[in-house]
């Protein structure tokens, strides 16, 4: 008598893990739409009368503070069998600190300095917290999700949430455009996608995950010391370089809201169809990309990507220079909006496709912690912008986007 071989999912039909990944995108996609660093935060920042360095800032903490810390939470999570837990602990500070950023906004903006510094601790604290949930969720989803899956799992995961961001964009537009007080109005933007992300990290906590074959938990001294052994990997080795060069040309995003507030005087209500902008453009691009993905790979994807990232900052230069108008410069988001689905989708296949099984933890935690620092460039975005102004970021950005588009030259085809 033969053993009975369970049944396997077809390719159009989800198992129940794989739903909840996707709800749980869609909620954190929703979430993101009113709470985007770069529109949404940067602007209420730069209400407060924040510096530009200090703008740059914040995607700095929300990027980098999210990897630095994941080679130590990658020798913490090594040794367990279940990944989850971890995961569901991090969730809770995410969102109670959610909740302070909420409480910050509302109560404390009268006094300006008072508010931006608690406001950035907040994220700063969040930003940690979320990067020790990261490598459990990378985890999780490759233990339950199969490779050939993931382009497709990725792309539903980004393509409705992306609809839904873009619902989350005409509220930003219109409580921003309502007569809600300053900073009301921010505090209510800030409140809707605290709910958003608190239901996505509920969701996902409860995935039913398979555990993990023992291993021994080596410590944060040893996954320091096996850092060489990894970057002998030259693909790990040329995927890092490409990262690290991404991560330099992000000096440029915390600025295009606020150059279209202070030096091309739109009004804050434009936020809102920025937002709407980098959002809309993301169901359209995510369908291009799973194309890509399915049939190139993720190589493809990040070498195209990496394209239209570095027009983006080209194209806010040429409306600045030229005069043409709040419509034009739409086309900086929307071409940011649809790098930064390629990067979602390439950069997270291209890495669980390049690491083995046995140093899954080891290469995500080694990968995102290196490029972690490598996102604090804005912060010298900001003292560049301070002292020539925004063009000069602008047109740095597209140099190392360039770089990073030879690069990908290098990178494994198959991954």
């Amino acid at each position: 008598m033969t053993a009975e071989v369970p049944p396997t999912p077809s390719d159009r039909t989800w198992t129940a893990n794989e739903r909840l990944g996707i709800l749980n995108g869609w909620a954190v996609f929703l979430g993101d739409g009113f709470l985007n660093v770069t529109v949404v935060v940067a602007g209420f920042a730069a209400r407060l009368g924040a510096p530009n360095w200090v703008i740059g800032l914040l995607p700095g903490i929300a990027g980098g503070g999210w990897m630095l810390p994941q080679l130590l939470v990658a020798a913490r999570v090594r040794g367990l069998p279940y990944k989850l837990p971890v995961y569901r602990s991090a969730a809770f500070v995410r969102a109670a600190t959610y909740v302070a950023m909420v409480l910050i906004a509302a109560f404390l903006s009268h006094s300006p300095g008072l508010c931006l510094t608690l406001f950035v601790l907040a994220m700063l604290l969040n930003a940690l917290a979320s990067g020790v949930s990261g490598l459990p969720f990378l985890e999780v989803v490759s233990k339950t999700v199969p490779a050939q899956r993931r382009p497709r799992f990725f792309a539903t995961r980004n393509l409705y949430g992306g609809l839904l961001a873009f619902g989350a964009g005409l509220l930003v537009r219109w409580i921003l455009a309502s007569g809600l007080a300053f900073p009301l109005n921010y505090a209510l933007i800030f409140a809707l996608g605290t709910v958003a992300y608190t239901f996505g990290y509920w969701v996902f906590g409860r995935v039913q995950e398979p555990p993990d074959p023992p291993l021994e938990a080596q410590g944060f001294r040893a996954e320091l010391r096996a850092i060489p052994e990894t970057l002998r990997d030259p693909h790990f080795r040329a995927f890092l370089i490409v990262r690290l060069l991404l991560a330099g040309a992000s000096m440029s995003e915390p600025f295009y809201a606020a150059n279209a507030l202070r030096e091309l005087h739109y009004p804050a209500a434009t936020l809102g169809v920025f937002v709407m902008a980098l959002t809309g453009a993301a169901p359209l691009s995510n369908l291009l990309w799973q194309r890509v993905a399915e049939r190139n790979g993720s190589r493809r994807i990040i070498r195209y990507a990496s394209v239209f990232y570095g027009l983006a900052p080209l194209w806010a230069v040429a409306v600045g220079r030229f005069g043409l108008g709040t419509w034009a410069y739409l086309g900086v988001f929307i071409l940011s909006s649809v790098a930064a689905q390629g990067f979602n989708l390439g950069h997270t296949n291209h890495l669980l496709n390049i690491a083995p099984e046995h140093a899954r933890s080891r290469y995500i935690g080694t990968l995102n912690t290196l490029v972690g620092a490598a996102l604090f460039t804005p912060v010298a975005g900001g003292l560049l912008a301070d002292a020539a102004g925004y063009t000069p970021v602008f047109l740095l950005s597209f140099a190392l986007s360039a770089a990073a588009w030879w690069q990908c030259g290098k990178l494994r085809r198959d991954a």
